[in-house]
């Protein structure tokens, strides 16, 4: 549908909305965009949806996507979590990859073609607490920097220009963007406001279907709360519509039980199949902060692997629910959390706040395998080694934007803050033909563009590299994930060039030199030693 079709109606809606009905808390996202105040003519003819699955706590990247290539690496950095050789599941078209044993869901849908991992996403400078990290993640802004507006915030903005005022309508009668969690993400939000509906949990969605009202004491305050609950039953708009859209869907697939990634997901299947127009749902799972006893004694089981698990389970679950009813073409699916783990376990059978870390997609039209190569593991790993970035997660969600929402190049860069729209880049992680007369670009093969001599070195290294033609990044960082310098950050001649590091003052050590050309990179270590 075309987007400037959406924009009629006359119906006003609060700006906020603390509950919509018996317990179904509801918090309406609205913006308006500075960013985009140019763009505000656009349109997009897709019915594409996107589900967002964040992992909250930071999940443990090299427990999920194991180097098997390099086991020996892995397994000398943190042989009390190592996952058993033998245990590792392997990955349809991938060698020398694979996926921890609790993912059989997840193995299955490599299988069938319907996922996809990009090894080590980050980005420069990371930042290790929770709060500022997520925030960073949401707002798709650089760690140095406060951004208080989401990037899927800012797409809604562009193509729902002036929501609330006149929504829901009969064009767009629908949520723009649901959220399943107890508080609405920044994910979703604009630079003045919020965009779209959050569901307190499932059982508050199946309360609002069939009309149950949570318990409220027979008090002066319960008797409050209950009036209330009524009138935001009364007045807000969306109410009837998520009603209508969820008991349009009768039978589903099975779900594991047990599950809340899964009941979440089960709901959104059920109100996209029952007709809802929203573009964006997002939902949570919790618990990977895992400081301490992270496996059992066999290393294959334990709290990561239960949380694993239930991810790889329910995102299944979803997919073969997609299926079923008819609508799988129309979704992608995408983790994410906030940070990964150091490579080095710690003593408590743990690991510890860290730097990139691997993403999922998922769906019928994901480009599958494996994007990027097994990251590169020190031989001797020290209590601050990171895995070093290979792909800025800006560009996963600029990808999306471009090739699955199906926006213009320009538009999605106007959607990020300017020293970042320069950088991103373009990566093949969508079936072509997704988008009408749009079609990713081939990965080109693996090859190595980026070395250094000497190395080791004791103050200076001279950085080859090879370049297509075109833009070109040239990065050096530590092993904490800091970026120390830009060396390269232009347009050069496709060939090869060569440009000195001074790495004088700086301590011995592991640095990584990043190179981005295109949709190419690639990550070369490099020593420096007295």
């Amino acid at each position: 549908m075309k987007r400037r079709d959406f924009l009629s109606g006359a119906v006003p809606m609060a700006a906020l909305l603390p509950e919509l009905i018996n317990g179904y808390s509801v918090n309406a996202f609205t913006m308006q965009n500075s960013l985009v105040q140019a763009l505000m003519q656009g349109e997009t003819l897709t019915d594409h949806v996107l589900v967002i699955i964040q992992l909250s706590g930071g999940n443990d990247g090299l427990n999920t996507v194991i180097p098997v290539a390099d086991y020996s690496k892995y397994f000398n950095a943190r042989s009390n979590v190592a996952i058993p050789e033998a245990a590792v599941l392997s990955i349809a078209g991938v060698t020398g990859t694979g996926l921890h044993p609790a993912m059989t869901g997840l193995q299955t849908l490599f299988a069938e073609g319907k996922a996809k991992v990009i090894q080590s996403v980050g980005y420069p400078q990371p930042n290790f607490s929770h709060f500022r990290a997520t925030d960073i993640w949401m707002s798709g802004s650089n760690s140095n920097q406060e951004v208080y507006s989401g990037w899927a915030g800012r797409y809604l903005d562009y193509e729902y220009p002036g929501y609330p005022d006149g929504y829901p309508n009969a064009s767009m009668p629908d949520p723009l963007a649901i959220q399943i969690g107890s508080s609405t993400s920044l994910t979703l939000q604009g630079p003045t406001r919020n965009m779209g509906l959050s569901i307190t949990n499932p059982s508050s969605f199946y309360n609002l279907l069939s009309g149950a009202t949570d318990y409220a004491p027979n008090t002066r305050a319960g008797k409050e709360l209950t009036y209330i609950r009524q009138i935001n039953q009364q007045t807000q708009g969306y109410a009837s519509v998520i009603r209508t859209a969820a008991n349009a869907v009768t039978v589903q697939a099975p779900y594991p039980t047990g599950n809340s990634l899964a009941d979440q997901l089960k709901i959104v299947a059920r109100l996209i199949k029952g007709g809802l127009k929203t573009r964006v749902y997002m939902v949570s799972f919790g618990g990977f902060d895992t400081h301490s006893v992270q496996v059992n004694a066999d290393k294959v089981t334990g709290t990561h692997a239960t949380l694993l698990g239930r991810v790889s389970a329910a995102i299944k679950a979803f997919q073969d629910d997609l299926k079923f009813l008819s609508i799988e073409d129309r979704v992608l699916g995408m983790t994410f959390s906030e940070f990964g783990r150091r490579v080095r376990s710690n003593s408590s059978v743990g690991t510890d706040h860290g730097a990139a870390a691997p993403l999922f997609l998922f769906g019928s039209q994901v480009d599958p395998g494996m994007l990027g190569v097994n990251p590169t593991l020190p031989a001797s790993a020290t209590v601050n080694d990171n895995l070093p970035m290979q792909y800025d997660f800006r560009s996963v969600y600029g990808t999306i934007l471009e090739k699955w929402f199906c926006l213009d190049k320009s538009v999605v860069q106007s959607l990020f803050p300017p020293n970042i729209n320069s950088q991103l880049q373009t990566l093949p992680l969508v079936k072509q033909g997704a988008c009408s007369g749009v079609t990713p670009p081939p990965l080109p093969p693996l090859q190595m563009a980026i070395t250094n001599f000497p190395n080791p070195f004791t103050s200076r290294t001279t950085i080859q590299f090879t370049t297509e033609g075109g833009h070109t990044l040239l990065q050096v960082f530590d092993t904490l994930g800091r970026l120390i310098t830009i060396l390269a950050n232009k347009e050069f001649m496709a060939g090869t060039h060569r440009i000195d590091f001074d790495g004088e003052g700086l301590p011995p050590g592991i640095y990584y030199a990043r190179l981005q050309n295109g949709i190419a990179q690639e990550v070369r270590a490099m020593m420096k030693v007295r």
